[in-house]
């Protein structure tokens, strides 16, 4: 049996606590950035479904939406919704691939999936200061970040999944904190806290925290920069309209051919 990556009830209660004094910027950024990729398609959705862990976020900007938790089973029905949208929830599924699948047989044919998510890009000044800091303050080291996709590898998971057309691209936000406190603490209220299945049970000592404070790197004043890479992805449910590949070997004309035919077009005619 394949170990779990994320304690889901610890998910939950990060979650949970988050909702007291949230910091959902990254949520909004992700809404804002579905909007305009929305805008850009030349359709009218109107059998949406959002599969998220904050409803507040994409209720107003999806009104009439169905909202479906991000459950390891994913309460969509299926052919049901012309448009699933996966938020900002992905980068904590235990099977990232059977998301994916749950998501495109809730797709209607010709049906359009977009999934954002943390990508591996996310946090990487801090994964580096607590690496090292853990090393030398207590000779080990155990999860404490949780660990993401690369983009290169996620466009592949859409293939796996059996979506057409699938793409995947990433957009980097920067965010200054005052110091790796003020970063964690921004964490927990976003509901990124470690919940990771692995991890410590006991509470850290001081010293890794002063430890990780002295190693930060990328210091900009008396700033820190945090780096947050969010990944989308994008597919289609399968149908027959959709463009497809030719087939090898059903070209009428070789590459060579093509490219001789472009050389002999290239080179100056004479008078004659």
């Amino acid at each position: 049996m394949t170990p779990l990556l994320t304690d889901r009830t610890a998910l939950a209660r990060n979650r949970a606590r988050a909702l007291r004094d949230p910091a959902l910027f990254l949520q909004e950024e992700a809404a804002a950035e579905v909007e305009e990729r929305l805008s850009e398609v030349n359709r009218r959705f109107t059998a949406p479904a959002v599969v998220t862990a904050f409803p507040q976020v994409w209720q107003p900007r999806l009104p009439g939406a169905r909202i479906v938790p991000d459950d390891d089973t994913l309460e969509l029905e299926p052919a049901a919704h012309d448009l699933v949208i996966h938020a900002m929830a992905l980068h904590w599924a235990n099977d990232p691939v059977g998301q994916l699948v749950q998501c495109r047989r809730a797709l209607k044919p010709d049906g359009l999936f977009l999934g954002l998510l943390l990508g591996g890009r996310t946090l990487s000044e801090l994964r580096v200061a607590l690496a090292g800091a853990e090393a030398a303050v207590t000779g080990g080291l155990s999860p404490r970040v949780l660990p993401m996709a690369e983009i290169r590898d996620l466009g592949g998971l859409l293939q796996r999944a059996g979506f057409a057309l699938p793409v995947a691209d990433s957009l980097m936000r920067e965010v200054r904190y005052r110091d790796t406190l003020h970063l964690m603490r921004d964490l927990r209220a976003m509901g990124e806290g470690n919940a990771l299945e692995a991890r410590l049970r006991r509470p850290s000592r001081r010293a890794l925290f002063a430890e990780t404070e002295a190693r930060y790197p990328s210091r900009a004043g008396d700033r820190i920069s945090a780096t947050f890479e969010i990944i989308c992805l994008t597919g289609w449910s399968p149908h027959e309209s959709q463009q497809k590949p030719l087939r090898p070997g059903s070209a009428v004309q070789s590459l060579a051919e093509a490219l001789e035919a472009a050389r002999k077009d290239a080179i100056p005619k004479g008078d004659g």
